[in-house]
Parts: C-alpha cells; structure tokens; sequence
C-alpha cells in the first residue's frame, strides 16, 4: 500500500486533482475513480482526496465543471446511433437521447433505407474481414515466437562463445602477466 500521508495540500496538489476530476467528469467516468488515481499520483487515499474535492476544490471549479458536464453530455449524444424498427406501415427511426426519447414517425423512401443501411455497413466491419485479420495476426504471432526461439537460441550460442573466448582472453593475460615477471630483470646499482 502506498504511504499515507497528512500533511498540508499544495497548490500543486490541488491542481492536479482539480486536472484529473474534471478530466474522468468530461470523459464519462466517476469522480471515485479520479479519487483513486489522484490518490496513486499523491499518495494519499481517495477519501483524502475526495474530502479536499468537495470542501474546497470544487467550488472554486464550478464553470469548468459545467463545462465538462456539456462536454461530456455532447460527447454521449454523438455516440449514441439511432435504431431501426419496422412498423405494419412503414419505418421508424428511434432516436436514443437519455434526456428524450422520441420517434419520428416520418415514413422514409427506399433511397433512405438503403442509404442509411449502407452507411451502417460501412461503420462496423464485417465478421470476414475481422476472421480474415485474426487469422493474419494469428500467422504472424506463430512467425514471431518461431523467430524469437531462433534468436534465443542463437543468442544462447553466442553467449557461450563469449564465455569462452573471455576464460581465454583471461588465461593469455595471466600468462603475459608471468613472462612479463620473468623477464624483468631487477637493476642493481
């Protein structure tokens, strides 16, 4: 567990907390999880930091979080994609919004329908194309561990060579070292 610390906030501090909520409140996610990793980056516990957000940081942050809130709300608007359903008489598009729902009853043409199912097609890909690229990746997966043994092995084989050439390299040093005190011949004066 990380230190747990009780000393004063810095500005620094509350800077990044105040960085890292407004970050998880644009991105979708729970002030909770912000607490967290700001509690990570700061050793100290998400309650610490939850305790400072809401006496003190959040209100000096007010636009900005209502500005994330938009941000965030805009945000799940465009994720969300409108629902086809048949009708006895005609087509309906449902409109997903979790602030209203509503449905145009609007009957559409067949370009419509074959334009809209076109664009569908084109935003997902297609289950061959997603088997044909796992069993690429696949291939390729078996082609690099084949690779990886080779270079183990090889590396296992230079490894070894090295080894041996250094107890030699250190055996001729040793015998240069005895001839070179052999030769010297001590001055005498």
């Amino acid at each position: 567990m990380t230190n747990l610390r009780q000393d004063a906030w810095t500005k620094d501090e509350d800077a990044i907390l105040a960085e890292v909520t407004l970050r998880h409140i644009r991105e979708g996610s729970t002030q909770l999880v912000a607490f967290e990793e700001v509690g990570e980056k700061l050793s100290r516990t998400p309650a610490a930091c939850g305790f400072r957000w809401n006496s003190l940081i959040r209100k000096q942050y007010e636009k900005a979080i209502s500005e994330a809130k938009k941000v965030r709300k805009d945000r799940n608007k465009r994720k969300i994609k409108p629902q086809v359903s048949l009708t006895e008489d005609n087509i309906i598009i449902q409109k997903n919004d979790y602030e209203s729902s509503y449905q145009s009853e609007k009957p559409l043409t067949l370009n419509e329908i074959i334009l809209f199912l076109q664009h569908l097609q084109s935003e997902e890909p297609s289950a061959k194309n997603l088997e044909e690229e796992n069993k690429a990746l696949l291939s390729r997966l078996q082609h690099l561990k084949k690779e990886n043994g080779s270079l183990k092995t090889k590396l296992s084989k230079v490894n070894k060579e090295y080894e041996t050439v250094y107890r030699d390299y250190k055996e001729v040093l040793q015998i240069m070292d005895r001839a070179r005190k052999l030769v010297e011949v001590p001055v005498r004066n």
